[in-house]
């Protein structure tokens, strides 16, 4: 009498178990060549990331060089970046004779650094009597952190592509990377408009002035971001061909079999 029972039981087991395996099916979408090959892109994305927040983060963005005096052990120079700004105090004896300015400013020496004030008080700064334009500076700082926000969330639509299997996730990701991207470079030219204005608001002191490799890092970081979501747009495109050329041998298959 309690063998109808049982039966019953082992049947929805076996039921469950079934409906289990499908739906592991069913999530499991990217196959183990898209998984590799949404890694490498995740990869280019990482390395552009880290220049962003490598640009973002130190104050090598700008040199502005005194020159030389005669008769003079020191010399005076200043870079700034987004957040903060150095004064510098360089030996003679550490710059070379060639050179006409003061600097460069990696050259130890005396240095004095402190953060805009336009961040606190509003006020904006004065470096060898010439005055930044807080506006466009402020603008291009807010502009890189929005760019680190758009990052961190195509960062967040990879990561749960690759934990859940799923490939829907690609294309919010490739237009957060190129947004990124975009406003890198948007950010970079707001800066070196602010600096334009800078050098033009004083000229009693003769200056000279530099991009340095912060500047580089911020370019490279735009142009790769922008290359990492465009990769991610070309593997979330549905049929495209995993190799170039397979689509060219398709086409001459077709045409011999049509002659």
């Amino acid at each position: 009498m309690n063998m109808w029972p049982n039966f019953f039981l082992q049947d929805e087991e076996q039921r469950m178990a079934m409906r289990g395996r499908v739906v592991v099916k069913r999530r499991k979408v990217l196959t183990d060549e898209q998984e590799g090959k949404i890694k490498l892109a995740f990869f280019v994305a990482i390395v552009g990331m880290t220049l962003t927040v490598l640009a973002v983060g130190t104050e090598f963005w700008v040199e502005l060089n005194t020159y030389k005096q005669n008769h003079s052990a020191i010399c005076e120079a200043a870079h700034y970046g987004l957040w903060k700004f150095c004064y510098k105090k360089l030996w003679m004896d550490d710059v070379e004779e060639e050179r006409a300015t003061c600097g460069p400013a990696e050259l130890p020496g005396e240095a004095n650094c402190s953060y805009f004030k336009f961040f606190t008080t509003g006020e904006n700064a004065h470096i060898f009597q010439r005055s930044t334009k807080k506006e466009l500076n402020v603008t291009a700082a807010v502009v890189s952190l929005l760019s680190i926000t758009f990052m961190a969330m195509g960062s967040l639509c990879i990561t749960m592509a690759l934990s859940k299997g799923v490939e829907f996730l690609l294309k919010p990701a490739s237009c957060c990377f190129i947004v990124s991207g975009l406003m890198v470079l948007i950010s970079l030219e707001v800066f070196r408009q602010s600096v334009r204005w800078l050098i033009t608001s004083d000229e009693t002191i003769p200056l000279e002035y530099e991009y340095s490799w912060s500047v580089a890092c911020a370019a490279a970081a735009g142009a790769v971001l922008i290359f990492g979501g465009g990769c991610f747009i070309l593997l979330s495109i549905p049929g495209l061909p995993k190799k170039p050329w397979e689509c060219c041998i398709k086409r001459r298959s077709d045409s011999s079999n049509t002659s």
